[in-house]
């Protein structure tokens, strides 16, 4: 444990270094941000009380997503870990006496959370200061704001998970590329990266909502905007630790077999 805790440690203060990358990513999330409460905006003029969310929580919903886009979104992905599996070189990681879907379990949680801290304050303290009701909103109560804490912890967990099985199936494709796009943008979709939950129709979300795709950023998003009550969550948060644990436990099962097979070309 005291090793990966290191390699953590490494991979953290590594990823803070890139400033410049974080403060061009911080004017981008805030163009993105206004543009979707701009649309948003545009269709509740039509009717809005039909809206499943009141347009302030859907501001601080969009602000949350923009400020820890990096934490949350399955599409960021560590390109270095495809070039292991693509070029060969993973064959230094199986030398190295560490547990490979531990090592790389570790290594995207630090390249996430490093690019998250150096990001998300600006953008959620500027958006404070917006004037209503484009603004972000404080929670509506210190145990939302606990929970959001918690939840958001969880769904990093489950993200994480989920983004390992990308790098896994990888060893069983010529090119990582088709795995990619087929697994990221279903989670995209699925988990409210594009349009949050709420939105989409009944008979779809009632499925949605039990999958690992509803665990990931739209619970504590929703939690901390107030959509979700409090008394409300102890269901989404189960469902939250089910699916961390099952998805671990998937991927430490693909890549003990996928490691008993693995083939690297060359010399």
């Amino acid at each position: 444990m005291k090793a990966y805790l290191c390699f953590f440690k490494i991979r953290f203060i590594n990823g803070l270094q890139y400033r410049t990358a974080a403060y061009a990513g911080v004017a981008t999330q805030f163009a993105w941000g206004f543009m979707y409460i701009m649309l948003y905006q545009a269709l509740y003029k039509s009717n809005p009380s039909k809206a499943p969310m009141n347009f302030s929580q859907l501001s601080s919903y969009i602000w949350l997503q923009q400020a820890f886009l990096a934490l949350f979104m399955t599409w960021f992905l560590d390109n270095d870990i495809f070039n292991l599996i693509t070029s060969g070189n993973i064959a230094y990681e199986l030398c190295r006496p560490f547990d490979i879907y531990n090592t790389w379990f570790v290594k995207s949680c630090a390249v996430r959370l490093s690019r998250t801290l150096l990001r998300c304050f600006p953008i959620l303290i500027i958006a404070f200061f917006l004037p209503a009701p484009y603004k972000f909103n404080l929670p509506n109560s210190p145990a939302s704001a606990l929970l959001f804490l918690i939840t958001a912890f969880l769904s990093f967990i489950v993200v994480i998970s989920y983004c390992m099985l990308v790098y896994i199936f990888t060893f069983y494709t010529v090119s990582p590329i088709g795995v990619r796009l087929a697994l990221v943008m279903t989670a995209d979709f699925l988990s409210g990266g594009l349009v949050p939950l709420p939105f989409l129709p009944d008979w779809l979300t009632k499925y949605i909502y039990i999958s690992p795709f509803a665990a990931m950023q739209n619970v504590p998003f929703r939690i901390y905007s107030g959509q979700i009550p409090v008394s409300e969550a102890l269901s989404p948060i189960a469902l939250q630790i089910l699916w961390a644990i099952v998805l671990i436990i998937i991927g430490k099962f693909i890549i003990s077999k996928a490691l008993k097979r693995v083939t690297v070309q060359g010399g």
